[in-house]
């Protein structure tokens, strides 16, 4: 079979991106990278992404993690071989994936005697994905020492690796707030309870909460819908939030005074509410001990920032809980910055060599321990 290359691989990713647990075009093109691969066995435990196990003896192994999804974003790049559907690889996960590729191919090409999982996650993009793959008990059978992960970002120079001890991500958890009122004309408007006037209190009760933490909390409300016709009381409105800390157990304490900030209102005016909410991503915590290590072997090829914590979010939080863990972002930078998430977002395809070296650093870092 013929072996690609991480940058043609990439070029194939970059073309067809698909969203969460939709990623069933991406999984054929990385079962057929890896497929072409020897001394490997390639596990499926979910319908699309895949782990690959490189096992040399009965030791223990290291797990090396990228995400494979994309994002509902229209490209802007005027790439040749920009998306071909509504969809981007606007946070990077075509080069992360790439990356894990060609990581895996110089892994098998030296011999490393070193036992190795390389996890292609789906569902990274708010859907839990990292917990959708641990729940099958695929990892339950291995004695995983540490896990590693990078993410690409503008925000830093090409050749520059940041991360930090403890925290580096936050904890992240999105919700719909949904508040029931009635219907009444606005002439009349006792006959009504205002449902977007409650839902304003609450926004405004959220300022008072993230005032009163003496650590870094975040609220946010990127969407409200309310209301049918503008001399109509609106009898329902809604609000899609994500709330950030640098803990799970913080997220927890602040949708508790959520709701008893929306009980208040609701026994003052009479609505109904609902508050729902998703799976949280826990916070990336990388391992002091690793981190160490890591930064050492880093420092020899790449600039070395000690970045601090990020209010981003990102699934590796949960693998972090699980295994000592080391996590950096890999600068993909030549002066232009546009940031993840965005239309124009794209890392040039020498950041795949760029993070391929990082995990080189980061297994010769435990190797040499």
């Amino acid at each position: 079979m013929n072996i690609i290359s991480p940058i043609e691989l990439r070029h194939k990713l970059h073309q067809t991106p698909e969203l969460m647990f939709q990623e069933f075009e991406t999984t054929r093109l990385l079962l057929e990278a890896v497929g072409a691969l020897p001394k490997i066995i390639v596990h499926r435990p979910t319908p699309t992404g895949l782990v690959v196990e490189y096992k040399v003896n009965d030791g223990d192994f290291l797990l090396f993690r990228a995400d494979i999804d994309a994002l509902p974003i229209q490209e802007d790049t005027g790439l040749e071989f920009a998306s071909t559907n509504e969809c981007m690889h606007a946070c990077g996960h075509d080069v992360h994936s790439s990356v894990l590729y060609g990581f895996l191919q110089k892994v098998i090409e030296q011999n490393i005697e070193q036992n190795m999982l390389f996890l292609f996650q789906p569902g990274e993009e708010g859907g839990g994905g990292a917990k959708s793959v641990i729940d099958t008990g695929i990892f339950d059978k291995y004695q995983i020492r540490h896990a590693f992960a990078l993410h690409v970002s503008d925000d830093y120079p090409i050749g520059a690796i940041a991360s930090t001890p403890g925290t580096l991500f936050a904890a992240a958890i999105e919700l719909d707030i949904i508040i029931h009122g009635k219907q009444a004309h606005v002439a009349f408007p006792s006959r009504g309870i205002n449902a977007l006037t409650a839902m304003r209190m609450f926004l405004d009760d959220t300022d008072a909460i993230v005032k009163s933490y003496d650590e870094p909390v975040l609220f946010g409300c990127g969407k409200i819908n309310s209301g049918t016709v503008r001399n109509i009381i609106p009898a329902i409105a809604r609000a899609e939030c994500t709330i950030r800390a640098l803990s799970v157990e913080t997220l927890q304490d602040m949708i508790e005074q959520f709701k008893e900030a929306l009980q208040n209102i609701a026994e003052e005016m009479g609505i109904r509410f609902e508050l729902h909410q998703n799976s949280p991503y826990t916070e990336v915590r990388v391992d002091d001990a690793l981190y160490g290590l890591c930064k050492k072997e880093l420092s020899t090829i790449f600039q070395f920032i000690d970045c601090g914590y990020k209010m981003t979010a990102e699934d590796f939080g949960l693998f972090s809980r699980t295994y000592p863990s080391f996590m950096a972002w890999l600068g993909t930078s030549k002066g232009e910055h546009y940031g993840l998430h965005t239309p124009k977002f794209f890392p040039p395809d020498e950041a795949i060599q760029k993070g391929i070296e990082a995990f080189t650093c980061m297994l010769k870092a435990v190797l040499k321990k």
